[in-house]
């Protein structure tokens, strides 16, 4: 495997020209002139998976419109205007197969990384595990609809009855009733990773970690209800997290190929057991500056050059002033100035601003 140089850890700005080790470049800009199975060197061996039989249609479903919402339709952000710290972490991420865990502020854009690596990579849809106090681990590999295979097998078996006047041949396959969830659709086996982003991870139950960390050391994980079937049939196809996408499972395992890029958002609301630290590699968003916030204005098709671009510069001053805000709500002033709605000469526009700007923790009079 390809040693990661110490010497170009580190800095807050893109360097000169991008250092020779670096796959993802962190603009979001499809990278055309790249392949990722050219470029990804093997996992070291101690991150080796070796997966089931990979599928012969290998298609990966294409972004779904999110990754325009969360990054914008026009791809403004150059070069000079990422965070090369933030660049290092996710190669290395690439590099060893490892989770990311990014953490930050609320609306610091740390759920938009995962977006811009597969823009940029040509990985598809992203596969966002939106994770609540009441998340399960079982929940986000698969669901089995018990009940609806025995109600399904019952009506078959009468309509069956109703038209021949016999039993139902066979039952419904039980792939039928079963459906990956986002976590279980990251670790099908596929040629190349897919991006599954696990959104704000502070937020669930004390032993969802402890629980992730079988499944980022073995790569694998079994569906006890395929797999007691498979006495009887070795291949089930199952739903995907993919609207409309299907996956065959063998002997009722799954088994990744290419490890998953996993980025594990968190708003610091709380402390992760050390086991899991240790198995994941970390990032700390930092506040953007003047220039990223202008070029994720304009990737918003929105213009800041107009007579609001003071905009920007007030929102540095406020953010700063107030121990950060977050970037989408100088995307809501800077619509509402362009949109012909408001203009800063009329006398609400200021009142309206420091309504928008207000800091998400302060108390409404």
């Amino acid at each position: 495997m390809t040693e990661l140089p110490d010497s170009r850890i580190g800095g807050s700005r893109h360097p000169d020209s991008p250092p020779d080790w670096w796959i993802y470049r962190g603009t979001g800009r499809p990278l055309h002139d790249v392949r990722l199975a050219d470029r990804l060197p093997g996992p070291p061996p101690w991150r080796t998976f070796r997966g089931a039989t990979l599928p012969e249609r290998d298609a990966v479903p294409p972004d779904d419109g999110e990754a325009e919402r969360k990054l914008g339709t026009e791809l403004s952000y150059s070069a000079r205007d990422v965070d090369q710290h933030e660049v290092d972490m996710v190669n290395a991420a690439l590099y060893l197969r490892r989770p990311l865990l990014v953490t930050g502020r609320p609306g610091s854009g740390k759920s938009s990384l995962a977006y811009r690596i597969s823009r940029e990579l040509g990985l598809g849809r992203v596969l966002r595990w939106a994770i609540t106090s009441q998340t399960t681990f079982k929940s986000g590999l698969y669901d089995y609809d018990a009940i609806g295979r025995v109600q399904a097998t019952a009506a078959r078996k009468e309509l069956a009855r109703a038209d021949t006047g016999a039993e139902a041949p066979t039952e419904i396959p039980i792939g039928e009733f079963v459906r990956l969830g986002e976590l279980g659709t990251a670790f099908l086996p596929r040629r190349l990773p897919r991006v599954l982003l696990v959104d704000e991870l502070d937020k669930s139950e004390s032993d969802l970690p402890h629980d992730l960390l079988g499944l980022f050391e073995d790569g694998e994980f079994v569906i006890p209800e395929l797999a007691r079937d498979a006495r009887r049939s070795t291949s089930a196809e199952v739903f995907t997290a993919d609207p409309g996408y299907t996956a065959g499972i063998d002997h009722g395992r799954v088994r990744c190929s290419a490890f998953p890029i996993v980025v594990i958002t968190s708003n610091g609301e709380r402390e992760f057991p050390p086991a899991f630290l240790r198995r994941c590699l970390r990032l700390e968003t930092r506040e953007p500056d003047a220039d990223q916030l202008a070029a994720m204005v304009a990737a918003h098709a929105l213009d800041p050059a107009s007579d609001q671009a003071g905009l920007i510069e007030d929102f540095v001053t406020r953010s700063a002033a107030v121990g950060g805000l977050p970037a989408d709500k100088l995307l809501d002033a800077i619509f509402l100035a362009t949109s012909g709605a408001y203009r800063p000469e009329d006398e609400s526009w200021s009142r309206l601003v420091d309504a928008l700007w207000r800091q998400l923790n302060q108390q409404v009079p």
